[in-house]
């Protein structure tokens, strides 16, 4: 199936993460907004927030206070790049050309995938959070 099972804009449904003790969190808040759109050329841009974002103070981003930077850092992420599968294993693999966190860019990012009709669901690696182990996924609903 390759690439082309991909292609298309797809919506944020769903974002959670579950800890090694049971709990259910939830990074981007109930109701998670976001586009995840890949290119039939290999190309992919992911944006991922949180819709309670608060506004700044001032329409002037250079005069935001460090903890309205911080919130809007937090409740925020994009990136671009490239990306290939690997259908013998459920990965796809988005290789990180530019990126709101500068420790992704020049690298890989993988995801297992599950792809259900027009529903995919993306899980990266299990990473430790607040000396856990958490496992995320991400549920995107195709656009048509």
């Amino acid at each position: 199936m390759g690439k082309d099972q991909f292609i298309g804009t797809w919506k944020l449904v769903s974002a959670e993460a579950v800890r090694a003790n049971g709990d259910v969190v939830r990074p981007l808040g109930d109701d998670p907004k976001g586009v995840i759109m890949y290119d039939a050329h290999g190309n992919m841009s992911a944006q991922l927030f949180r819709a309670d974002r608060q506004d700044f103070a001032s329409e002037d981003r250079t005069a935001a206070s460090d903890s309205e930077i911080r919130a809007s850092f937090l409740s925020f992420t994009a990136y671009y790049g490239t990306f290939s599968v690997n259908d013998d294993e459920g990965v796809v693999i988005h290789h990180v050309e530019g990126s709101l966190l500068p420790n992704w860019v020049g690298g890989d990012q993988h995801r297992n995938f599950k792809l259900d009709g027009d529903r995919l669901t993306l899980t990266p690696p299990p990473r430790e959070v607040d000396g856990q182990q958490q496992v995320s996924s991400l549920v995107w609903q195709r656009v048509r």
